[in-house]
């Protein structure tokens, strides 16, 4: 006899708070900072290092070293971006940023060479109105760089079950897929 899979709970829906920031085009990056004060870089899939680097971003963390191991033990994560890379935001020679998703956690303190992406809204997911952010970003263009008129569109994250979702002025259908199949 086949083997009976049940189906999991299904999570209650509540007020639960959610943040919503601006979804820069970039490339996805990660910093490791280990117990023994070592300073890792990463793409979203592999580490990196500067002689096998991801649009340069190993360099400028082996540049930063010092200043980003005070982001502590652990991983951090953030987007690679600027000149060079996806939209580019309007930036040139060179000029590229490392934007830390955490925004809960390193909004009033983080180090100088890293930026935060930017909070388009915070609240109650019951109050939440994805379309108007969506519209107040179309209209004034990115926060991450003043007068770039192209931005990408958002990330939505819940604090309570820690998920993201993004939602894109371009493709926003994206690529829905499924390893389950129902049966008849």
């Amino acid at each position: 006899m086949k083997e009976f899979v049940p189906f999991g709970k299904i999570k209650r829906h509540c007020n639960v708070d959610v943040i919503v920031t601006e979804k820069i085009d970039g490339t996805n990056a990660q910093i490791n900072i280990t117990e023994d004060r070592e300073v890792i870089a990463g793409s979203r899939n592999r580490y990196i290092t500067t002689d096998n680097d991801n649009f340069g971003f190993a360099r400028w963390v082996d540049e930063n070293k010092e200043e980003l191991i005070k982001l502590g033990v652990g991983t951090h994560y953030g987007e690679w971006w600027g000149s060079g890379i996806q939209r580019k935001y309007g930036l040139v020679n060179g000029d590229k940023r490392f934007s830390l998703f955490n925004t809960a956690r390193w909004s009033k303190w983080h180090p100088e060479c890293c930026s935060l992406v930017p909070v388009l809204w915070n609240g109650s997911i019951d109050d939440l109105n994805t379309n108007k952010i969506m519209q107040d970003l179309k209209d004034h263009g990115s926060y991450a760089v003043d007068g770039f008129m192209n931005p990408e569109g958002i990330v939505i994250y819940f604090t309570e079950i820690d998920r993201y979702l993004k939602k894109t002025f371009e493709n926003d259908k994206g690529k829905w897929t499924s390893n389950k199949k129902d049966s008849k």
